[in-house]
């Protein structure tokens, strides 16, 4: 009880300082809680899978009342905001992200776990969260807290109660990892390193700690299925198939969806066998592999931003030299999830490289060969599905939340138009573009 109190108090004296450019504009258009009718006129509207030029939206209080052919919405007691030259869509969802890291470049993974405080970690999350939704990312699932035990809990009801700005959150809390695995490490054996994740093996621990994460408020499990341990080079399978199993019944049986980090082949036929909704990374996987996940309809999660970065933190130097093994093995295997028809939802892994980039990761799927159209409905119709939020999110659809962008250009065909946001609304809120 006192660490969270602690907890608490960090984010109240957080949420003193006014937020500069991120203050709610309610009672202004904004929307909020109080029924206001606001009318939104771009010059097209995406919709989470279909572009309507001419288009307009209709915000009542903090859900989307119409949308259609501007001229044809009603417009009585509305206040209208014009958005000249901009495509208005759902507000874009960052399907992996760890707001309690930030960039290895400037710290280190290991450095971060073992020295940042927890104060600290969480001082800075509050700005990571802030930057994401000013960037137009209005919805997260953040994959674990990274040794920051149960902040992300705190952080996620600190945005829902008003306390801070931040886009919507899923959190998994501590993640779960098999004994001597994971990290910190590099320490004296006779020490015991607190680690970046919580710790399971067998079937009676598995379904222990996965209750216990659910208790203690993850919206979903995540796993790792492998990792880098043991005495060769490369990803291993962490868990056997019966114990990964165990763990995603048990979640299952709470209604609780499961992630799994995995980048070998063994570890991904693992996770998906044992069941679990979506595979994070998917670096080495095969043709095989996806043919699998496609018919196991198991979305896949690429983050192909965070090995572009932690390349680059190595000395590649992008657009001058060749691309180093590693990118052009996870090119290949993006491809070959989008030939076997793998569903594909959009995430980063930001937190490895800044928040607020996350645009970065739908620059990658074009360049890496989605088409922009389909990179948009990774990030908005198809996320929404994905994280079984569709009557919630990722659609400009009567009776979602009005959790709108609007950007400069037309991102169908130029992706990158997605960096020039010029409006921001969450829950009917406005966070970017005061109305006129």
């Amino acid at each position: 009880m006192t660490i969270r109190r602690a907890f608490v108090l960090i984010l109240l004296l957080l949420s003193v300082q006014p937020w500069a450019g991120a203050e709610p504009q309610r009672g202004r258009g904004g929307g909020g809680d109080s029924g206001e009718i606001t009318i939104l006129k771009p010059a097209r509207v995406f919709d989470g899978d279909t572009m309507h030029e001419g288009w307009g939206v209709r915000v009542r209080g903090t859900r989307i009342d119409a949308a259609g052919p501007a001229g044809g919405l009603d417009a009585t007691g509305a206040k209208t905001i014009d958005l000249p030259g901009t495509t208005l869509l759902p507000g874009l969802v960052e399907g992996h992200s760890h707001v309690l890291l930030h960039p290895y470049n400037e710290t280190t993974w290991n450095d971060q776990v073992a020295h940042e405080s927890l104060a600290l970690r969480t001082a800075r999350a509050v700005n990571h969260l802030r930057a994401t939704l000013m960037a137009g990312f209005t919805t997260i699932r953040d994959l674990g807290t990274e040794g920051a035990g149960y902040a992300d809990v705190g952080l996620k009801e600190a945005i829902d109660k008003g306390i801070i700005p931040g886009p919507r959150m899923l959190v998994s809390t501590r993640a779960i990892v098999a004994t001597g695995s994971y990290g910190p490490k590099g320490y004296a054996s006779e020490w015991t390193v607190p680690q970046g994740a919580e710790e399971a093996d067998g079937i009676d621990s598995m379904a222990r700690v996965v209750r216990s994460q659910i208790g203690h408020g993850a919206d979903w499990i995540k796993f790792y299925a492998d990792y880098r341990w043991g005495p060769l080079p490369g990803a291993h399978p962490t868990f056997t198939l019966e114990s990964l199993t165990i763990g995603v019944q048990t979640a299952h049986v709470s209604g609780t969806p499961v992630s799994a980090h995995s980048s070998s082949p063994e570890g991904m036929r693992n996770a998906i066998l044992a069941g679990v909704d979506t595979i994070e990374h998917g670096d080495a996987g095969t043709p095989e592999i996806f043919k699998l996940m496609a018919e196991k309809r198991i979305a896949l999660c690429p983050t192909l931003a965070a090995g572009d970065a932690t390349s680059q933190y190595a000395g590649w130097k992008k657009g001058e030299q060749p691309e180093p093994p590693g990118i052009t093995r996870k090119r290949a295997s993006f491809k070959a999830a989008l030939d076997a028809g793998v569903t594909i939802l959009s995430g980063s892994d930001v937190g490895v490289f800044t928040h607020g980039d996350n645009a970065r990761e739908l620059e990658l799927m074009v360049s890496y060969g989605m088409s922009a159209a389909d990179a948009l409905k990774a990030a908005t119709s198809v996320a929404g599905r994905v994280l079984r939020m569709e009557n919630q999110i990722g659609q400009v659809k009567t009776g979602l939340f009005a959790d709108l962008i609007a950007v400069d250009g037309d991102p169908t065909k130029d992706i990158s138009s997605l960096r020039r946001v010029k409006f921001v609304m969450k829950n009917g809120t406005i966070y970017v573009g005061r109305p006129l």
